[in-house]
């Protein structure tokens, strides 16, 4: 499958010779950090997979065991995140969301709008199987008003599919919002809940262009003083995704890094998930959207080892 990931099979690849000098980097006094990062970010997923299988069979030893006791902080978690199976990345980081005290409602929004429906279904599948419980069940017990009743439609991953745009309907839908929001006291939530969260991609961003005929505003502005909190952040976040997925998650990771202090968690997050999928066109966003490259922010905000593997994963600079 064709992807704009940064991160591909390595070739030539060889599990047990990987396996090898990762336990020879951990082994006795001291870790060699850079034979661990260099070989973690330059296999794809599936590679990383056969690694820690080799590593058991040679060594009875568990690869992420290992990483953690001889990582620390962020560089660890960076590791770690990556020996995570690709199809459970997602379930695992919505897990840690809404486990226990306080819910992580950044977490849910990012990536319950930046998923393909395919991929909702998927997760949703997975969250069952690892974690024996739903998903959805889950997200309402932890939610709650507007903002839950978007993800729950988000959760449905019901959007129509893209086959045509029935311009009639286009022009209906930017009415319902306009009068939904600019033109009413008091929003009406639920209109925006159900175009937002239903109708297909092609169709949103014909709406979002006719809405912005009839109004004079961008949906974005209305959305901004018509509504607030957790709910504002989702419909901008699913606004932003229907327009572009790479530019709002490189929007993200600029937030993430921008200001006084990192959003270390989002930053690593964001990096693995997405080095095999659209990390390019992230890259290209970010570059034409913030006047400096992700390399570069990158570059001034970390450091260390943790630095050296954000950068490999990261793939070059843009400048």
């Amino acid at each position: 499958q064709y992807t704009r990931g940064t991160v591909t099979a390595f070739a030539p690849f060889d599990a047990r010779a990987d396996a090898e000098a990762l336990r020879k980097a951990m082994k006795g006094l001291g870790t060699d950090e850079e034979t661990v990062l260099t070989i973690l970010t330059t296999r794809n997923n599936a590679q990383r997979q056969e690694i820690a299988s080799a590593f058991k069979t040679l060594f009875g030893r568990d690869l992420v065991d290992d990483l953690k006791s001889e990582l620390t902080g962020k560089f660890e978690t960076l590791m770690v995140s990556l020996m995570r199976p690709a199809y459970i990345f997602d379930a695992h980081a919505l897990k840690h969301a809404i486990k226990g005290a306080g819910t992580n409602e950044k977490v849910l929004t990012e990536i319950l709008a930046s998923r393909t429906p395919a991929e909702v279904q998927n997760i949703k599948q997975v969250y069952q199987q690892e974690y024996e419980a739903d998903l959805e069940d889950k997200i309402t017990g932890e939610t709650s008003g507007h903002f839950q009743r978007l993800l729950v439609v988000l959760l449905q991953a019901n959007r129509d599919p893209d086959v045509g745009v029935d311009e009639a309907l286009v022009e209906q839908d930017a009415q319902v919002l306009f009068r939904a929001g600019e033109l009413k006291w008091g929003t009406d939530e639920e209109k925006f809940i159900t175009i937002l969260g239903t109708r297909s991609i092609s169709h949103l961003r014909r709406v979002f262009d006719k809405y912005m005929t009839i109004s004079g505003f961008q949906i974005e502005e209305t959305i901004d003083r018509e509504t607030s909190g957790d709910l504002e952040k989702l419909l901008l976040a699913v606004v932003k995704c229907i327009r572009s997925v790479p530019a709002y998650l490189a929007e993200t990771l600029y937030y993430s890094m921008k200001g006084a202090g990192t959003d270390d968690d989002t930053l690593i997050r964001v990096m693995v998930s997405r080095s095999e999928v659209d990390l390019l066109d992230i890259r290209q966003e970010f570059r034409k959207n913030f006047a400096k490259s992700l390399y570069q922010m990158i570059q001034k905000d970390t450091s260390g080892d943790y630095r050296k593997a954000l950068l490999l994963l990261c793939g070059g600079d843009d400048d």
